[in-house]
């Protein structure tokens, strides 16, 4: 594997030897381009017809595992066109929503698929939301048919007295224990006929498959549609072309299903060429490798700090005992690269840049290291003034290109090839493009996102929009900011965010810490910080909590941080500031210097 340091741009001898090294693979990859190039949104073709084809040719090969269980495709595509018939069934027709909250089981994947066959669109709920941000996603997607999982519960419960639902909706409840006014989802599946139906044949592949969730780590979740043009796309583009899955190969999934990483990324992958997909209840640090080596996968997904989370656990003479050769995901820290590949043995790291709003892509096709990959597509990376959060345009009005191994944001060119199916709240979508960017009547994607420009049409990501932040003059990412807290041993996770300090301009950074070591030593990380950052990239402050929280695909919860900031009224853990060589604890005294502009950072 070319070894490359964090920012470092890609070179070209690097480069050509990942493409060599592509050679052994060369007519998957073919089949891939091909695919690709078929691929528009007017054809007739289907997530569904997908895995239709799969069960006609290859009918015994495993298509799913999960715990001790397996399914063929012949019976996994059956059970979805009972699915599909339930459906109809219920009244659902093609276009309309049916809105699936359920943990990841297989009669998750099974009902989704049979939605997609039928031409319909699965609203993949996140069952860890509750109450009023529940009832708005819901709202957001106008369901025709839910069906809940008796282990969701407890989410249904909190919609009481939510308007959520329209009166016409039918409810399918897929457990024990069937609740008054609701349907038995299993029973009414179970007395439906298994053959294809014919609805699937004649999708085009403009047509919606899925709504997609936002995280809602900054406000109330958003629900971005996901086409089975972008879902076909992805899996030529990353399926075929860089993953190279084989008809032999596992690809194990922890990550929910209502996450886009698991739906499209590996569910896309696995039928691309007929894998099986391993699907587990939920991630677990401590049993991932177990539940690896079970189910003998050869590949794994990840995303955020699930590696981070893998390497904090002890070593073990085991850590190598598995037959992964391949993972797939985004999120992992350059810091953390080489020695998560090297601790475990993973030959080969696909790691990717994309969101569920995204027309565009980036996958790392060529084993190259710390890079979120290459993408072929209309992209530029544009100046960005982060205090005022929005795009620099010059005199002429035009935004700036950056020079190779700059940073900007990321935007991407929307056409026919790349167009942008945006959310089901029409009034979100042009909030999030931006017109007349390099001449007028062009219009583009904002992905509110910081990336470097590596040179050769790669990228590295930097940080979100609105987590970069200016202090004492200069950006800081919070990114980089973490790579440094983390590099500090008792140190298990580091959140960073900019807080406001009366009397100064801009924000200062703070650092949410949770550590291994019972005894903090602010001398100790101060000096570390110092060696590692410039000075105004050290945090001029530090909480420490138990743990830090996060969302189900482990994006860190930073919303009640930033706000509740240095208030020693609101915030009970243990707060320190930066004072001379070292951080001490917070006072009531200091903290009312910091209000009054006496006590100077």
């Amino acid at each position: 594997m070319s070894a490359t340091r964090s920012g470092d741009p890609i070179r070209l001898g690097d480069l050509l030897k990942g493409v060599i090294a592509t050679l052994p693979e060369v007519l998957t990859v073919q089949r891939g381009l091909w695919n690709l190039a078929l691929c528009k949104p007017t054809s007739i073709g289907s997530i569904g017809l997908q895995l239709q084809k799969l069960a006609d040719a290859t009918p015994h090969a495993t298509a799913l595992k999960f715990d001790d269980r397996r399914w063929t495709y012949a019976e996994f595509n059956a059970w979805a066109n009972r699915c599909a018939a339930a459906c109809r069934a219920a009244g659902v027709k093609r276009g309309q929503v049916v809105a699936i909250i359920s943990s990841n089981r297989p009669e998750t994947l099974a009902a989704i698929a049979g939605v997609v066959k039928l031409g319909a669109v699965a609203a993949m709920l996140n069952h860890n939301q509750r109450g009023k941000v529940l009832a708005h996603s819901l709202q957001l997607s106008t369901p025709r048919l839910l069906i809940a999982g008796e282990e969701c519960a407890e989410a249904i419960a909190s919609l009481d007295g939510e308007q959520a639902l329209d009166a016409g909706c039918v409810k399918c409840w897929d457990g024990a224990e069937t609740p008054t006014g609701w349907l038995d989802w299993s029973a009414e599946c179970d007395r439906q006929p298994s053959g294809n139906p014919p609805e699937t044949a004649t999708i085009q592949l403009k047509e919606p498959a899925f709504h997609i969730f936002t995280s809602g780590t900054t406000g109330l979740p958003k629900a971005s549609v996901m086409s089975h043009y972008r879902w076909q796309r992805g899996m030529a583009g990353l399926g075929q072309m860089t993953l190279r899955l084989h008809g032999s190969d596992t690809l194990y999934c922890a990550l929910p299903l209502y996450h886009n990483n698991a739906l499209t990324v590996c569910w896309g992958a696995v039928l691309a060429d007929g894998a099986a997909l391993a699907l587990s209840r939920k991630f677990s640090a401590s049993k991932f490798w177990d539940e690896v080596r079970s189910h003998e996968a050869t590949a794994f997904c990840y995303i955020g700090e699930l590696c981070r989370y893998l390497l904090n656990q002890p070593p073990s003479p085991k850590d190598r005992q598995h037959q992964v050769r391949l993972m797939v995901g985004n999120g992992l820290r350059p810091e953390i690269w080489d020695e998560f590949q090297n601790r475990f043995g993973i030959e080969r790291i696909a790691e990717f840049y994309g969101a569920s709003e995204s027309n565009l892509a980036f996958v790392n096709g060529f084993n190259l290291s710390k890079t979120a990959g290459f993408c072929p597509l209309s992209y530029a990376i544009v100046e960005f003034d982060t205090d005022a959060e929005t795009a620099v345009r010059n005199a002429k009005g035009r935004l700036i290109k950056v020079a190779r191994g700059g940073v900007g944001l990321l935007i991407s060119e929307v056409s026919e090839r790349a167009p942008f199916d945006g959310y089901t709240d029409k009034r979100a979508n042009e909030a999030k493009l931006l017109r007349d960017v390099f001449k007028k009547g062009d219009c583009w994607f904002n992905t509110g996102d910081l990336v470097r420009d590596q040179g050769l049409r790669h990228i590295q990501f930097v940080d979100r929009v609105g987590d970069t932040f200016r202090w004492k003059g200069e950006n800081v990412a919070t990114t980089e900011v973490e790579a440094a807290l983390n590099q500090i041993d008792g140190i298990d996770q580091a959140v960073v965010y900019g807080v406001e300090v009366p009397g100064t301009d801009g924000r200062a950074g703070m650092a949410s810490l949770s550590c291994a070591t019972k005894r903090f030593d602010g001398k100790r990380i101060a000096t570390a910080l110092r060696a590692a950052l410039p000075a105004y990239a050290v945090p001029l402050f530090i909480r420490l909590r138990k743990e830090q929280e996060v969302t189900a695909t482990f994006k860190y919860r930073k919303v009640d941080l930033k706000r509740e900031g240095f208030d020693l009224e609101q915030v009970s853990e243990p707060l320190y500031v930066l004072d001379g060589d070292s951080y001490r604890k917070l006072t009531a005294e200091t903290y009312t210097k910091l209000q009054s502009g006496s006590f100077r950072p």
